[in-house]
């Protein structure tokens, strides 16, 4: 009873707050939306501090790059983008679209991203002249909630109505159910199963796929350009970030080469099969990620397994004895498993699964065929639906592995875990909700942006010039 009062009481505020904005022009709307935004990118360091000590996973200087990063390319994502009253008109197709409001949108944030998935979910939201109710981790509960609280004080002295944006501040598993069930949408950043319960709850929900990004290195790619930026990815926020390169695909013949680059760059390759047995073992306890070890230093999991490591080592680099084998075992015509035998590839391996800390797998292959059946084992084991990194300057190779691989996005040249969720330096959409399709169990693969957050409303006129064609022109 408690928690429906809560709730009752928040959604009651967060209707006449979105009521309030309705009427608001554009310009009042993104003016909202920059406020947010700014919020972040003001207290950066203080607001990621905060999340570091309160989650115990991470990195402090990631976490403020994040904060500035994600609340600088939205804002310039969100900015003078259409989403009040007319927003296009498409003359020859007779078509004038209208966009409309959709309500109180529940946003449920996850303890790996407590400060940046708050703000780009309210950001999105009040772009379409919606109203926000935040359910952040119980595990990043207060630097959730101050993250929301500052935000508060800046859209005061803007003129926002209060109840706009809520955080609730005690979050439980009830109050993140009711969340989901009566606001009038739902965005889940969170786990499988919060994931799950949003698409249960009986109204429209967002929600993303377990990550398993697979790095694909082709024969062309400068082993000292694309090395460090996939180390660069995989140890970014310590790991923790679900487009982080999981593991490396590499060509055999260019293994030692390719080690001496791992190696100057804070890489520590781990080839034994005693070093390797105990990094699985410890990492994935009964076939699960060990929780005491997510969002940890590369040395804190050496120290863990009781691997000695040079000081400054940054990402363990792990010779994976098997891929996801069985999961490619009753595909048709067995050309993937072939191909993944003759690499040497066959039981399944732990390690072949998402490691939320900086730990990367690595396979070797002689033909890129074999390089697509090695990921796309791994990403049916888990992950598919989300995200592949290639370096490569070959289109033709590219595009192959777009047309076998099930991934939303494939990054090409660059950290995917820094990049797949939209940047300066790509087309994609900037998010911290990234869908991963019905590969992933989701309703969308592309990132979620504010274009999703709005109804439209379609005026159809009749087409100029429009001529009904023939029954034999249409069948012929």
């Amino acid at each position: 009873m408690q928690d429906k009062r809560i709730m009752d009481e928040m959604l009651e505020k967060s209707r006449a707050a979105q009521k309030a904005i309705e009427a608001y022009t554009q310009e009042q709307v993104d003016e909202l939306c920059r406020v947010i935004g700014k919020t972040v990118y003001d207290n950066a360091e203080e607001l990621a501090r905060m999340a570091v000590e309160e989650t115990g996973m991470g990195l402090y200087e990631d976490k403020v790059k994040k904060n500035l990063g994600k609340s600088r390319i939205i804002w310039n994502d969100i900015k003078g983008g259409k989403s009040v009253g007319i927003i296009r008109r498409i003359p020859e197709e007779g078509i004038v679209e209208v966009a409309k409001p959709i309500g109180v949108i529940g946003c449920i944030t996850p303890v790996t991203n407590p400060i940046v998935t708050p703000m780009c979910n309210a950001m999105f939201a009040v772009k379409g002249r919606n109203s926000a109710i935040i359910c952040p981790h119980p595990s990043a509960k207060k630097c959730s909630a101050e993250t929301v609280r500052r935000i508060n004080e800046n859209l005061a002295k803007a003129g926002a109505p209060e109840g706009l944006v809520q955080c609730i501040e005690e979050p439980t598993l009830e109050l993140s159910s009711m969340t989901m069930q009566m606001c009038d949408m739902c965005i889940s950043t969170g786990g499988a199963a919060m994931v799950r319960t949003a698409y249960s709850s009986g109204k429209p929900a967002f929600g993303v796929g377990p990550g398993n990004v697979q790095c694909l290195i082709d024969r062309d790619a400068d082993l000292a350009q694309a090395i460090p930026k996939i180390i660069t990815g995989r140890c970014f926020d310590n790991g923790i970030i679900c487009s982080g390169e999981q593991s490396v695909i590499l060509p055999e013949e260019m293994l030692d080469d390719a080690l001496e680059v791992f190696a100057a760059n804070g890489a520590y390759y781990i080839s034994e099969k005693d070093e390797v047995d105990a990094v699985r073992r410890i990492l994935f306890p009964s076939g699960q990620m060990n929780k005491n070890l997510v969002g940890r230093s590369a040395a804190d999991v050496a120290e863990a397994t009781g691997v000695e490591v040079p000081e400054g080592t940054r990402m363990l680099l792990v010779r994976a004895a098997g891929c996801g084998y069985k999961a490619v075992l009753n595909e048709e015509g067995g050309r993937a498993a072939e191909l993944i035998r003759q690499a040497g590839y066959a039981a399944d391996d732990d390690l072949a699964k998402e490691k939320m800390a900086p730990v990367q797998a690595l396979y070797l292959y002689n033909e890129w065929e074999q390089a697509l059946a090695i990921a796309k084992a791994n990403m049916e084991l888990q992950g598919n639906g989300h995200s592949v990194a290639i370096h490569s300057g070959n289109e033709v190779n590219i595009e192959k592995a777009a047309l076998v691989l099930h991934a939303s996005r494939f990054v090409v040249n660059q950290a995917c875990s820094t990049n797949a969720g939209g940047s300066f330096v790509n087309g994609l959409a900037p998010s911290t909700t990234l869908g991963c399709g019905s590969w992933g169990g989701n309703n969308i693969s592309e990132n979620l942006s504010w274009r999703h957050l709005f109804n439209v409303s379609r005026i159809a006129y009749e087409k100029p010039d429009a001529v009904q064609p023939s029954d034999e022109e249409i069948w012929k």
